[in-house]
């Protein structure tokens, strides 16, 4: 696993003044490691996390909640994948937000969100998440005009509303055992077009081409300029964003497994212990079994 000092690096929790232009997406904290050392360095905090998820599981007091946020091609499938591989599926669902339904836009923004809330004892992913309501819908107002909201309530302070609605909505879920762990995964626009290019160019990838992610990338310097704002806006000492290098897929997912670990471990889920009478009826059960 990674040191807490290497987390703690790309963690924001005061977002005045915060910029991705000060943020390498080719960072990797100067590691220098094999491929095989770094798959074993993974498969020791999922194997951590796995351990943690099953008390999470049996306690069923807490629950987590995974956001994954990123450009296009930035690894939020890849990080899913890989680092929740050993994560037990029953007490594990991910959500991936696409574009909402009519019932969807007929609610408020956060209701699609709020309904895929994970239960107790379950970890939920947002592969993409209510944030996208100051990303996409900010960089295209034609989003934000299907929402069909009284026109006086669109002015220009209604992205600074939304963050302060998330913020709120983020306290509500800390103060009723729902912990977010958040992660921008900080493509370059370099690596973004290599990894389109290898999509286009690889016959096993090519389903997962989408033109409309060259459209997307157009859009680049306004999408940056989104999500400064939004990190800016929205990260909280509750609720900060872990603003992760995403050029070398191996280092993000190991950045994320010991992010993920690190917020789980803090709050401590423990397996139940037995009552006096449960455990009589353990020993009564033995008996049978022995018999």
């Amino acid at each position: 696993m990674l040191p807490a000092e290497i987390i703690k690096r790309y963690c924001v929790r005061k977002g005045l003044g915060f910029t991705l232009a000060d943020c390498d997406p080719g960072d990797t904290c100067a590691l220098d490691i094999e491929k095989d050392e770094a798959k074993a360095l993974l498969a020791s905090g999922v194997k951590r996390l796995a351990k943690l998820q099953e008390k999470l599981y049996a306690q069923h007091r807490w629950s987590i909640l995974i956001i994954l946020q990123g450009l296009d091609t930035a690894g939020k499938d890849g990080v899913i994948k890989h680092v929740m591989s050993g994560v037990n599926p029953q007490g594990c669902e991910v959500t991936s937000f696409k574009v909402p339904s009519q019932l969807e836009l007929d609610h408020d923004f956060l209701w699609r969100a709020t309904v895929a809330l994970p239960r107790r004892g379950h970890i939920g992913i947002f592969n993409r998440s209510y944030y996208e309501e100051v990303l996409v819908v900010r960089v295209h107002p034609e989003l934000l005009a299907r929402q069909n909201l009284p026109p006086e309530l669109v002015t220009k302070n209604i992205w600074n509303q939304r963050y302060e609605d998330i913020n709120a909505f983020e306290r509500h879920l800390l103060r009723n055992g729902t912990v977010p762990i958040k992660f921008f995964l900080n493509v370059s626009k370099k690596e973004q077009k290599k990894r389109l290019l290898a999509r286009l160019d690889d016959p096993e990838k090519q389903w997962k081409f989408n033109p409309g992610d060259v459209e997307e990338r157009k859009l680049w310097d306004q999408l940056t300029e989104a999500y400064d704002q939004m990190i800016a806006g929205t990260a909280t000492d509750g609720a900060p964003w872990h603003v992760v290098p995403a050029d070398h897929k191996w280092f993000t997912r190991l950045v994320v497994a010991a992010a993920i670990v690190e917020r789980i471990e803090a709050i401590d889920p423990k397996f139940p212990t037995l009552n006096d009478a449960a455990k009589r009826a353990l020993d009564a059960a033995r008996v049978a079994l022995s018999g």
